[in-house]
């Protein structure tokens, strides 16, 4: 009974499919650091905003957040740079976003959406946004929000989710900078 009840286990054990197991999840990015970097196009004007929180979300405050402050009526380049400054050195997770370009969306939203207009200027591999670089219109003088948000959109199961909306994924960063257009 022993022998058979050994026997028994033993299929049990190696029977198990593993065709069925789920792929492990592909984690969200700790980014600490974003900094936006505005071009006036015909000029070589740039001015950098940054966003700094080098424990991540929760914990500490903020060390840096840099109100946004451009011209009225004018068109500037958009780039952006993200690190993860809680490790020494720290790692620009810039390059890796390209890189995974077919699993992250950066989306630019205003709110009054008169206040900017951002428009990508990179795809991906599926010809979808990504948002890396681009080019932002600013309408005309005001105060409100610009959200910056990185949306983490990973394959699920093998088969590609990113679709060129918010909808799919998470975010791996969600951020409101005060924006004021004059």
């Amino acid at each position: 009974m022993g022998l058979l009840l050994a026997g028994g286990l033993g299929l049990f054990i190696t029977g198990c499919d593993r065709a069925n197991e789920p792929e492990p999840a592909d984690e969200n990015e700790l980014i600490t650091t974003v900094s936006l970097k505005f071009t006036q196009q015909g000029s070589a004007t740039t001015q950098t905003f940054t966003f700094r929180d080098t424990d991540g979300d929760g914990g500490q405050v903020p060390s840096r957040f840099d109100n946004i402050s451009l011209k009225a009526n004018t068109t500037y380049t958009l780039t952006i740079d993200l690190l993860d400054e809680s490790k020494s050195p720290a790692t620009n997770l810039t390059s890796e976003i390209q890189e995974k370009k077919d699993e992250h969306l950066l989306v630019y939203t205003a709110n009054p959406a008169s206040l900017l207009t951002y428009t990508y200027g990179d795809v991906d591999g599926r010809n979808f946004p990504i948002g890396l670089a681009g080019t932002a219109r600013t309408g005309a003088a005001g105060t409100g929000k610009l959200t910056v948000r990185l949306r983490h959109q990973p394959p699920v199961n093998g088969v590609a989710v990113k679709n060129g909306t918010v909808a799919p994924g998470s975010d791996d960063i969600n951020i409101d900078f005060n924006l004021t257009v004059q």
